[in-house]
């Protein structure tokens, strides 16, 4: 049984650098997980009876979503933007969690943070929802 939802963001609360980190990687986590699940089922699709064999019946979850929401035309071509994306969002998790340190941030005569931290913690999320957006735009 894991933690609940709260306890992991009392842990990493104090911490904006490392509270981004986690939402950054969980959002590469979501993705990676859609991108691997589309190209094994693009991987074990068999096409040949399309109406007494559809895909919902071969066990598939991802790519009938994808067709039902009408990704026909693509400006990527494959489906390997997710990936893409997940390994992208992968590294800036890590980047935030290893390099951030608020001791740099802070002022040295007042001892308190000389930053806006929660601006830019909304700037953080806020970029990382256009990329969501812009991923499944130009899906």
């Amino acid at each position: 049984m894991g933690l609940p939802w709260y306890r992991v963001h009392t842990v990493v609360l104090n911490d904006p650098g490392r509270l981004l980190s986690v939402h950054i990687m969980h959002t590469a986590l979501v993705a990676g997980w859609a991108g691997s699940m589309a190209l094994y089922e693009l991987a074990v699709f068999d096409p040949s009876d399309p109406v007494l064999d559809p895909m919902w019946r071969q066990g598939m979850f991802v790519i009938p979503f994808m067709t039902r929401l009408g990704i026909t035309n693509s400006w990527v071509v494959g489906i390997f933007q997710e990936d893409l994306f997940s390994g992208l969002c992968f590294l800036a998790a890590i980047w935030h969690w290893v390099y951030w340190d608020l001791e740099v941030f802070c002022d040295e005569r007042t001892g308190k943070p000389s930053l806006d931290l929660p601006k830019i913690f909304g700037i953080h999320l806020f970029l990382s929802g256009v990329a969501c957006l812009a991923l499944a735009h130009f899906m």
